[in-house]
């Protein structure tokens, strides 16, 4: 198994948790590197390669990409499909990095990978109205790749809202089959598979999990009062002049509860002013880096009769709402929150690589 963009690994720790070897990996990040030799020992730097990918697809060879596999994973950083990033989307310079891949496997020749999968998010189903997701899928039909598309959210498995983009490139594709769940394939995919100048497919797979309603309160880091964590007495002053009268409601509601509850929360600016707006429901935000030039989220603690404390999310929660657990953490906190922001759930890739990698690697994969 091969990872052509790794991330900090917890795409192979749902991977090798389905049965696949990961056997070369690559990432721009030296920070990223670290954490993965951490987890998977010092070994790993063999197969781990620090470098810039637009290097590798020039001479795959000079960094040992191999050939003969089963699967490439691949996720390309989503900067350049939002408006921070000037929506340039696959022409932008980071998201473009895509095009890197396809360069990589069209020097592989007829020894590239039967199956690839490349993860991002939703938006670039939507970017350019579309027409960069068809540009994707038209560059692995030139590689006589077949192309499926789903869309997997981490709050089926993790109390996190994180919605993610697949897709699942066959040379061998699995036959067509129709296939409702909402969870998979909702409607505005329609588009995709009903374009005739696209080679795709839709592989026959069951339901993901039901999305969590709840989850988040329950693995909170348990903080003593009296950590520095917590933000002091003026601090919080600040935070409560910024919750707006609507804010100020939705927290009395949940404050009803006779239990302590825990809610997260952004920083955003509204009519040209910072604001706080806190989540009403049990499940965090979707994690994310301030390199994506998105706010780190807070947590906020709220219970009847008491003053709200706030604080920002730590790694260890970072970890658990990646499904990480076990996943070694680094002294810096602020080193596991950048790395964890921009990685894969590995329960999503877990579930992906059970359910649809390893069967299609197999040839398992038929309509019913």
């Amino acid at each position: 198994m091969a990872e052509f963009f790794a991330g900090i690994g917890l795409a192979r720790l749902g991977m090798e948790a389905a049965g696949l070897k990961v056997t070369w990996a690559n990432d721009l990040s030296a920070e990223k590197l670290n954490m993965y030799l951490g987890n998977f020992g010092e070994s790993a730097a063999e197969h781990y390669k620090l470098a810039d990918i637009a290097d590798i697809a020039k001479d795959p060879g000079s960094y040992a990409v191999p050939k003969d596999l089963d699967a490439a994973w691949a996720s390309f950083p989503c900067t350049d499909l939002s408006l921070a990033g000037g929506r340039k989307g696959l022409a932008g310079k980071h998201s473009g990095t895509f095009w890197n891949l396809i360069e990589i496997l069209k020097k592989l020749g007829s020894r590239r990978p039967p199956v690839v999968a490349l993860e991002n998010v939703n938006g670039f189903a939507t970017s350019h109205q579309g027409e960069d997701l068809k540009a994707a899928i038209r560059a692995l039909n030139d590689l006589e790749y077949s192309v499926d598309v789903i869309t997997l959210d981490a709050k089926s498995w993790v109390p996190q809202s994180r919605p993610r983009l697949f897709l699942i490139a066959a040379l061998c594709a699995p036959a067509q089959e129709e296939f409702d769940s909402p969870l998979l394939r909702p409607r505005w995919l329609d588009h995709v598979f009903a374009d005739s100048g696209l080679t795709t497919h839709r592989a026959a797979l069951p339901a993901p999990p039901s999305h969590l309603k709840s989850g988040w309160t329950s693995i909170v880091e348990n903080i003593p009062s009296d950590d520095p964590r917590w933000w002091d007495e003026k601090r919080m002053e600040k935070f409560n002049e910024q919750l707006s009268s609507v804010q100020l409601s939705k927290i009395s509601k949940i404050s009803s509860s006779s239990e302590v509850c825990y809610r997260t929360a952004y920083r955003r600016t509204r009519e040209g002013k910072p604001a706080w707006e806190v989540r009403t429901d049990d499940i965090a935000g979707c994690l994310r880096t301030a390199g994506g030039g998105s706010s780190k989220q807070a947590v906020v603690r709220i219970e009847a009769g008491a003053p709200l404390r706030a604080r920002w999310m730590t790694s260890v929660e970072y970890a658990r709402l990646m499904g990480a657990d076990e996943y070694i953490l680094p002294t810096r906190a602020s080193q596991a929150v950048m790395g964890f922001g921009d990685a894969v759930c590995v329960n999503a890739v877990q579930w992906l690589t059970e359910v649809y990698l390893v069967p299609l690697i197999e040839g398992k994969l038929a309509a019913k």
